[in-house]
C-alpha cells in the first residue's frame, strides 16, 4: 500500500494541528479519530489537538457569518509558535474551512506569517462529507475528496471550495458528514499520500541542509 523503502521507514511522523467542527473539542476529534483510523495511518501522523478560544453561536447550518475571526487567526498561530513547529492542518467540518483558509491565506502572506509554511491540509469537507488532502507545495492545493452521496445539508458550499483546488482525488466512504472509515482503496490512496509528504519533508529537509552548507562555506 504505497512507497516503503529504507527512506520512508526511517520518515519522521507528520505533525498535525487538529482543529474541531461546531459544538465539539479537541478531545472529541481526538476520539472520532482514533476510533475510526487504523493504525497504519495513525503511526504516520503526530496529532496536537486544540480548543476554539470562543464558545459557539447560532445554529451549525447557519455559518455564514463569523465573529471573532482575527483573534482566532492570532490564537491559532500564537499556539502553532508555542506548540509546533507543524507540517500542517487537520480540520472538522468548520475547523476544515478555518484550515483551508489559513493555508491560503499563509502562501498569500497575510496570515500565519510567524511560522512555517503549511506543507499539507487534512480535512472534512462540508461537502457531502468530503475527507480531503491537499498538499501546499509549489503554492498548488491537490485534494484528495471523499464522497458520501446527498446525505450533507452543507454540499453546496463545499463543491464551490472543491471547485477551487487542483485535480482532486476522490475516496468514497457512505458515512455522511463524518470522519471516515477507509475501505481497502480509500487506505491506500491515504497512504499514499502520508508517505509521499513524508518524502517531500525529508527532501525539504536535505535541501535546507545543503543550503546551509553552502552558507557556511562561502563565509569560510
Amino acid at each position: 500500500m504505497g512507497g516503503g523503502g529504507a527512506e520512508i521507514k526511517s520518515a519522521r511522523k507528520l505533525r498535525l494541528m487538529c482543529l474541531h467542527g461546531f459544538r465539539t473539542s479537541g478531545e472529541i476529534i481526538r476520539k472520532q479519530l482514533t476510533a475510526k483510523w487504523p493504525e497504519s495511518v495513525l503511526d504516520k501522523l503526530e496529532l496536537v489537538f486544540a480548543d476554539a478560544p470562543f464558545p459557539c453561536q447560532g445554529k451549525s447550518q447557519e455559518f455564514t457569518e463569523y465573529v471573532n475571526f482575527d483573534e482566532c487567526l492570532a490564537y491559532i498561530e500564537d499556539y502553532m509558535i508555542k506548540h509546533g513547529p507543524f507540517d500542517g492542518l487537520l480540520g472538522f467540518s468548520q475547523g476544515a474551512i478555518l484550515s483551508v483558509a489559513l493555508a491560503g491565506m499563509q502562501a498569500n502572506g497575510v496570515a500565519l506569517t510567524r511560522v512555517p509554511k503549511i506543507k499539507l491540509v487534512l480535512f472534512e469537507l462540508i461537502d457531502y462529507g468530503k475527507f480531503v488532502m491537499l498538499t501546499s507545495s509549489r503554492y498548488t492545493l491537490n485534494p484528495i475528496s471523499s464522497y458520501h452521496r446527498d446525505q450533507d445539508f452543507l454540499k453546496e458550499y463545499g463543491t464551490e471550495l472543491l471547485d477551487s483546488f487542483v485535480d482532486p482525488v476522490v475516496i468514497r466512504h457512505p458515512n455522511g458528514h463524518t470522519i471516515p472509515r477507509f475501505d481497502e482503496e480509500g487506505l491506500k490512496s491515504m497512504l499514499t499520500f502520508l508517505e509521499r509528504m513524508q518524502k517531500e519533508v525529508i527532501e525539504q529537509k536535505q535541501e535546507i541542509s545543503l543550503q546551509n552548507d553552502d552558507v557556511e562555506e562561502c563565509l569560510i
